[in-house]
């Protein structure tokens, strides 16, 4: 079954729950989804959801080379229509773009460690206007797992960063996904 407005909104309401002062930051999207529309799809605008996933291993966050916005990001991108719920979508990402092995991937928390709402300028190669992505982000833990082959059409590259070096990349989400409660089954 596909991811609904619902579910969307049961993860923003659990996140806002957790951190009750982004509701501010997020007063937009919470709007957009009370009116529903299928956000779960690339092809909503003026805003779709996307996830990101952040995987922790010991004291290193697994981060990629972003190939379109040419930037240092968490593993993430866009829903599909197979993806059961937004955590299994970040996984998924995380095993696509890293080539992780995900048997080796351990959720940390069900409730996103992040969400942010951000403009994306037009893409007129894949037909898609000035949007918004409101990026729903989810940390993961492992024990031993690493780059494998990553997607080429999306990253330039994969690597393991200390949480210092992620945090000054990335930005706050990172201190985030290494205090989410670590379980490694």
């Amino acid at each position: 079954m596909a991811i609904s407005d619902s579910d969307i909104s049961s993860a923003l309401s659990a996140y806002l729950k957790r951190y009750p002062d982004e509701a501010t930051l997020l007063a937009e999207p919470v709007q957009l989804l009370s009116r529903g529309g299928d956000f779960a799809s690339r092809r909503n605008f003026p805003m779709h959801v996307t996830v990101g996933a952040l995987l922790v291993r010991g004291e290193e966050i697994l981060l990629i080379e972003h190939r379109a916005y040419g930037i240092t990001l968490q593993p993430g991108g866009h829903l599909e229509p197979t993806d059961a719920t937004l955590i299994d979508a970040a996984a998924r990402e995380l095993a696509e773009e890293t080539g992780v092995d995900p048997g080796q991937v351990f959720p940390a928390s069900q409730t996103p460690i992040y969400v942010e709402y951000g403009r994306v300028p037009a893409r007129p190669e894949k037909d898609e206007p000035d949007h918004y992505h409101l990026d729903i982000g989810y940390s993961f833990v492992t024990a031993h797992a690493d780059v494998g082959r990553i997607q080429e059409s999306e990253v330039t590259g994969a690597a393991w960063y200390s949480l210092d070096a992620a945090e000054r990349l990335v930005g706050h989400r990172i201190a985030r996904a290494v205090s989410a409660p670590a379980r490694i089954d």
